[in-house]
């Protein structure tokens, strides 16, 4: 008995004194370019450190999975004349998901072969911004609003139907309220927990923790009051820790009131780093494994790194890029104007 009292003692003892994770220092970062011409990249699913998806425009949705040796791409139209212009992508064991802009909405289910459409929408209003899965099967998109919510469709089948919710269950959104297809990531997701933002007149987050049937919504103290200030990026490390960040897209140096914490799962939001580096950015994502510390956002006006949760930031690169996502704490790829890019931190 008392060789297993001492055990006891000695493994919490040795976990007690468990050396708490000490963030990186990064200066400055390389990355490797892959030109992708006359397209406009978006949207991506990085998948492992050879294997990455990308949707973009002219319809095109592509892979790798020889870390960027080649590459295969996928033209996709809709009825011999309609060209999709994609800034959503998703993916899961049974196929790949690639949402378009504008009108009409078509959401393709493809596994680089026979592409189906799955959901189409008309409206004059219709733009789809964003679309991630929670699991195998449940999946959600937005999109700005053709009434007076936005537009959020659903999934509960893997992706094969797609239903749009009825403004009767969402918040109402102000006039001129909506939200940015600037880089798929303006939707965080943490177990069944969801997270929207949105820009223009307000920006504001919207929070489901049901997978998207029941919302409530959030001010936030970010630049806001006319169409290219607001949110235009979010996202969680865990159900209380979040980030979010934007600015005004036409005044891209202007950095006052571009980024905000929370420590609560979204009910409330602090401005950090205001008035200083970064400016506008239209992708922020927290590094896998680093305990929320260490941060990439990333926009036209360059890369950006935090290691203490967003509060301070220093620019890594100029290099423009519209998103970025990680594999694991080392890896992450980034998308860009006819680009894709390969960071590797050592």
């Amino acid at each position: 008995m008392k060789r297993i009292l001492l055990l006891i003692t000695v493994v919490i003892v040795c976990l007690s004194c468990k050396k708490e994770y000490q963030p990186r220092s990064i200066e400055k970062i390389s990355i490797e370019k892959f030109n992708i011409d006359s397209i406009s990249i978006r949207a991506i699913v990085s998948i492992s450190a050879n294997e990455l998806l990308f949707a973009g425009s002219k319809g095109i949705i592509g892979c790798t999975e020889d870390g960027g040796k080649t590459w295969n791409l996928q033209h996709l139209k809709y009825q011999d004349s309609i060209v999709p212009y994609f800034r959503s992508i998703a993916k899961t064991k049974e196929g790949v998901f690639a949402l378009s802009i504008a009108n009409p909405a078509l959401l393709y289910k493809t596994a680089f072969k026979e592409p189906k459409v799955v959901y189409k929408e008309e409206h004059e209003k219709v733009f789809y911004d964003a679309m991630a899965f929670f699991d195998e099967q449940h999946g959600i998109a937005i999109g700005d609003p053709t009434e007076n919510c936005t537009s959020i469709l659903l999934t509960s089948d893997g992706g094969n139907t797609w239903k749009k919710l009825d403004c009767s269950n969402l918040p109402t959104v102000a006039e001129g309220e909506a939200s940015f297809a600037a880089s798929n990531t303006n939707i965080a997701i943490v177990n069944k927990t969801v997270w929207v933002v949105t820009g223009g007149t307000k920006a504001r987050v919207f929070k489901s923790t049901d997978r998207g049937l029941t919302w409530e919504v959030f001010d936030t103290p970010m630049i806001q009051g006319n169409g290219p200030q607001g949110i235009y990026s979010v996202d969680f490390y865990d159900e209380n820790t979040g980030i979010i960040v934007g600015g005004d897209y036409s005044k891209p140096n202007e950095n006052k009131a571009t980024k905000a914490i929370t420590k609560d799962g979204g009910k409330t939001w602090a401005l950090v780093a205001d008035g200083k580096n970064p400016a506008y950015k239209s992708c922020v994502q927290y590094v896998p494994n680093t305990n929320g510390k260490e941060v990439f956002s990333v926009g036209k006006t360059g890369i950006s790194f935090s290691n203490d949760g967003g509060i301070i930031w220093k620019e890594v690169s100029t290099d423009g890029y519209y998103a970025i996502q990680f594999v694991d704490r080392n890896t992450a790829w980034l998308s860009g104007h006819q680009k894709i890019g390969k960071l590797v931190l050592k």
